[in-house]
């Protein structure tokens, strides 16, 4: 057995050929087999894994090193406004010290004190956040691949793999480690991730000594099939090497980068309020001198104001913004992970909930991706039910099938104990083999072990583009004479073949008649939704090179048959499909498929609609841009399409891959001409397409192949499949459905737009705090009196709005209302109408309110005016006013029942919980440290009562009529209207009475509260309002 040591000498970032020579000096490829104690063809003995990673490490990386929660506990000290505060409340402790010994180090270490809990808040929270992220991380690297093991194809978990393992590459796939070609055919390898050269590498197995047989991590098949030698797992890989190198940079979304734009906008104008109150404050001083307190000097005045102002810029700043999008993000890609969504980039998390275009796939999206042969064609009969058993054909057409759908796929089926079948692969290929065992008592097994890529044979594999896949069996090592079997989408192989299979096992020509009532059964079986697969050969006499390539190994085929395949409809796509269209999204299906199996099935999940256009790739390709932009919002179905069809599909759609210039035109068009073609060849160019829309759509795509690739990454947000997806495309992807379900897509439209929603929540809170704070300690400094909220209750009041606000309000679930409103615009402001309305009536309600105690208030609760029980209250009625006006925050529309689905999250109750527990100890033991006293029961009942009024009136400004600017919102196609609107209405008429037990609770709640609340003050409040309403007031209460 090899060392690491010995196996790194001929696995150096070197050039390949140097790599061979190293590996000569060990025996070569083949000796391998020995060398590293394994088998080609069997793989390991399970027994053996443990003592290999033991002793070659196992295919994990470490995870670099990320900050502790005390070195974030010390970031939180680097802002510039803390560090001014600390500096300021030090100084503050001197001089209070020095002048009163006993008490006058309260302030400044209070705080202090109150800077080290925000600090602590801060650190955990960012602390916890980057061990979601971390999570997530770890979550994304879970791969599951095929290897030999114990003589049998097995599926492990990409962290299993072992130096000596034998690992199955398909194309598409990703290079789990580093490794040695051992067999395979037509591979090449794009190796674009470690050498940064887009051209795609050629790589073979022994049989060729000179070409380049070294697997690399992180690379990926481009094309072909192999199965490869492992020579160096985890960190000793060449990607591992790389991957050590490498420090993941956080990228902002663009939600987070409009936040911090808003959240500086917000800050200058605190630091404006916080100047304009200093300068205040120190005019008031000099001008008005007897407004001075007997016992404070002029340094202990301009340390106080300075204080002060420093505490606003401290509350102003609100950085709870950043906060609440990254909390908010991290909490719903977590939770999205239960809802089968792993989010690869983080900005499609937002992005996708404002998506206006879907782009699906059928197989495994809209389907179920559980084929079953349930109709044929074979021998010159149409069999609508099931396939002809082997009784009921002739030997040699057995051999055909038999041998074609063995050696030409690389599925495999996987038996369980309790006797169920798993594919292990493509699931077609899984169907027609499960069809030879059932139907035709073939072992596939068997009949696979016919190729030998040694003597020759060579495996041709599908791609989108031929739409196709051919396998060539040599007779011997001669190779004077064979057979290829050729395997692909219906009408293709049957417009390639020339004679067929006859009943008496005699091979015809294939007749205009015979092929037409082929094409006739073909159709019959695609309106049946039922996918068609084609199987032909053809007898190879010769093995010239030249006569070895596909176009005269497919050409002349002899026809074997054609299977209708039925891959189910998932049960819940057609209410998926629904709900994407009257939350305004245009679903589009795109799929290799015929047109009649395409329009079948878009009709079935109702993305075909009655006036919708369904397009073949072949006409789709030959459109103008013009005439594109025309059928586009009517173009549902695009059929028989290529994967440069759906990125061209997608680039017309939102723009962002057109080319700019005649140099990135003739790029793809290189035999085109730029002054006359430009404007007839798709997909068209940059300026072109701006001139003719006002804004582009913002387009999801799903894709699953390696040519999927281009398309996801041209889409805003790309959406691989994580069952059938190949690794190159969830590579390229930005969101991975872990279980290929449509219905998953929705989720995370509404988790998108629950994340813009919380958002919205949380500003719609955190301004109405910010405005009154601010307004009210500038108009206090203004007035000359002393400002009711010190310090210490202000940065209390900051923790509440920005830290707990963003955790209560940034972590709603999502509903299903959400669905119920249009997608908003790129640049759609934060701050909508109603939430402008939201936050104007609370700041005055808010204001008159701190107004009325602060002038009128203090005999009403039986203390003298500006006592420290005075001031007090008026602290304890102002927080209570935030507490509410949270719940108050969770509509940022007109629904008026706040507590609905108020205990779906158990975090924003917790919160809320904590804040009213916390400010009970701050008012009953905080002291001289907050300044605040004890307050009796009905002073506590009274400011709560105060402070809950913010319900009702959250209520009542509901119904004024307020509607939310039009430019916020996407412009919907008008087919897409239609289907909506059909689907609202059906909803509404059998939709039950919105009342729900938490509305009753609400509508008591809001009608209660007034009434109590003024038989609390009634003594108080009727000489105020005089002999007409305390009139009006005994009449109501007889009523």
């Amino acid at each position: 057995m090899l060392s690491t040591k010995e196996i790194s000498s001929f696995n150096q970032e070197v050039p390949h050929s140097e790599n061979e020579s190293a590996l000569e000096t060990f025996g070569g490829i083949n000796a391998l087999e020995r060398c590293l104690d394994t088998d080609f063809k069997n793989g390991l003995s399970s027994k053996v894994i443990k003592s290999r990673q033991d002793s070659h490490g196992r295919n994990e990386f470490e995870a670099p090193e990320s900050d502790t929660w005390f070195q974030m506990f010390l970031e939180s000290f680097e802002d510039t406004t803390v560090i001014v505060l600390i500096v300021a409340a030090i100084v503050s402790l001197i001089v209070g010290i020095y002048d009163d010994p006993k008490k006058g180090w309260i302030e400044g270490v209070a705080i202090l004190a109150a800077v080290i809990v925000v600090a602590v808040v801060t650190a955990t929270n960012n602390y916890n956040k980057e061990l979601q992220f971390r999570k997530l991380n770890a979550v994304k690297d879970d791969v599951e691949i095929a290897v030999m093991r114990d003589g049998v194809s097995a599926s492990i978990d990409v962290k299993e793999l072992v130096v000596g393992d034998i690992v199955v590459l398909n194309a598409g796939d990703k290079v789990p480690a580093d490794g040695v070609m051992v067999s395979g055919s037509d591979v090449t390898v794009n190796e674009s991730s470690l050498t940064g050269e887009p051209d795609d590498v050629k790589k073979e197995g022994p049989s060729n000594p000179h070409a380049d047989h070294f697997l690399l991590s992180g690379t990926s098949l481009a094309s072909g099939y192999a199965h490869m030698v492992v020579v160096a797992v985890g960190a000793q890989s060449r990607w591992g090497k790389t991957k050590a190198k490498l420090a993941a940079e956080t990228v902002e979304t663009p939600l987070q980068e409009k936040l911090n734009v808003l959240a500086g906008q917000i800050g200058n104008g605190g630091m404006f309020a916080a100047g304009a109150t200093f300068v205040a404050m120190l005019t008031l001083w000099f001008l008005y001198p007897e407004t001075r307190a007997p016992d404070v000097t002029l340094v202990e005045y301009v340390i106080k104001a300075f204080i002060m102002a420093v505490t606003i810029i401290v509350v102003a700043v609100p950085e709870g913004l950043p906060l609440a999008v990254t909390l908010s993000l991290a909490y719903s890609t977590q939770k999205m992970m239960l809802d089968n969504n792993l989010i690869r980039v983080l900005a499609a998390c937002e992005t996708m909930g404002n998506a206006t275009n879907i782009c699906s796939d059928k197989t495994g999206t809209l389907t179920q991706n559980r084929m079953t042969v349930v109709a044929s064609w074979v021998a010159g009969a149409f069999n609508p039910i099931g396939a002809p058993t082997a009784a009921d054909l002739p030997p040699p057409l057995v051999k055909f099938i038999a041998e074609g759908v063995s050696v030409n796929s690389t599925a495999n089926l996987l038996s369980s104990p309790d006797g169920s079948v798993t594919v292990l692969g493509n699931k077609t290929e899984g169907a027609l083999l499960m069809m030879i065992s059932d139907s035709l008592g073939a072992d596939y097994v068997v009949l696979r072990a016919l190729f030998d890529s040694a003597r020759g044979d060579q495996l041709l594999t599908f791609s989108s583009l031929r739409k196709r896949m051919t396998v060539l069996l040599l007779n011997g090592p001669s190779g004077k004479s064979g057979i290829s079997y050729t395997k692909g989408a219906a009408e293709v192989v049957v417009g390639l073949s020339t004679k067929y299979v006859t009943l008496n096992g005699k091979v015809e020509t294939l007749t205009d008649k015979i092929k037409a009532s082929i094409l006739e059964a073909i159709s019959n079986m695609a309106k049946g939704s039922l996918r068609t697969i084609a199987l032909a050969h053809k007898e190879v006499k010769k093995s010239s090179s030249a006569e070895l390539q596909a176009d005269y190994l497919e050409s002349e085929l002899v026809l074997d048959a054609v299977y209708g395949i039925k891959d189910p409809l998932r049960p819940d796509v057609h209410d998926a499909v629904k709900a994407c269209q009257k939350a305004g999204i245009f679903v589009r299906m795109v799929t290799g498929d015929n047109i009649d199996t395409a329009k079948a099935i878009a009709k079935e999940c109702g993305i075909l609609t009655e006036n919708g256009v369904a397009m073949e790739g072949p006409v789709f390709r030959k459109l103008t841009p013009k005439q594109l932009d025309a059928v586009l919002p009517k173009l549902q179905v695009l059929a028989r399409s290529s994967p440069d069809d759906k990125h061209t599909l997608v680039t017309r759609l939102n723009g962002h891959a057109l080319p700019t210039n005649e140099e990135e035109w003739k790029a793809i068009h290189p035999d085109g001409n730029w002054a006359t073609d430009r404007d007839n060849f798709l997909p068209g160019y940059q300026e072109e397409w701006q001139s003719s829309r006002v804004t582009g759509e913002v387009v999801g795509v799903t894709g699953d192949g390696t040519n999927d690739g281009p398309a996801l990454k041209a889409a805003d947000v790309g959406l691989s499949m994580g069952l059938c997806g190949t690794e190159v495309a969830k590579e390229a992807s930005d969101i991975v459905i872990m279980d290929d379900n449509f219905s998953s897509i929705v989720k995370s439209v509404m988790w998108g737009r629950s994340v813009f929603d919380n958002i919205q929540k949380f500003l719609q809170f955190q301004l109405t705090v910010n405005v009154v704070a601010l307004t009210l300690t500038f108009v206090s400094a203004v007035q000359g009196s002393e400002p009711p909220l010190n310090a210490v209750m202000m940065l209390w009041v900051n923790l509440i709005m920005d830290t707990m606000g963003a955790l209560a309000l940034g972590t709603e679930p999502p509903s299903a209302e959400l669905l119920n409103r249009r997608p908003y615009k790129r640049n759609a402001s934060l701050i909508s109408n109603k939430m402008v309305r939201h936050i104007l009536i609370q700041f005055v309600f808010q204001m008159l309110l701190l107004s009325y105690l602060l002038l009128v208030g203090a005999p009403h609760f039986d203390v003298a005016m500006h006592s420290r029980e005075h001031i007090t209250i008026i602290f304890n009625a102002f927080v209570f006013c935030q507490v509410f006006n949270e719940v108050n925050a969770r509509s940022i529309d007109d629904t008026m029942n706040v507590f609905k689905g108020l205990f779906r999250n158990p975090l924003f109750v917790s919160i809320i919980v904590f804040t009213v527990c916390a400010q009970y100890v701050i008012v009953e033991y905080g002291g001289d440290f907050v300044r605040t006293t004890h307050l009796t029961e009905d002073q506590w009942i009274k400011c709560i009562l105060l402070g809950s009024l913010s319900l009702p009136l959250g209520g009542l400004m509901r119904l004024l009529p307020v509607p939310n600017s039009e430019n916020d919102f996407a412009p919907v196609p008008e087919l897409v209207q239609h289907d909506a609107q059909q689907q609202l209405e059906k909803e509404n008429k059998s939709r039950k009475a919105p009342y729900t037990g938490s509305f009753f609770f609400w509508a008591a709640v809001v009608l209660v509260l007034p009434v109590v609340t003024y038989q609390r003050f009634e003594e108080h409040w009727v000489p105020y309002l005089g002999e007409d309403w305390k009139n009006f007031a005994q009449v109501a209460k007889r009523f």
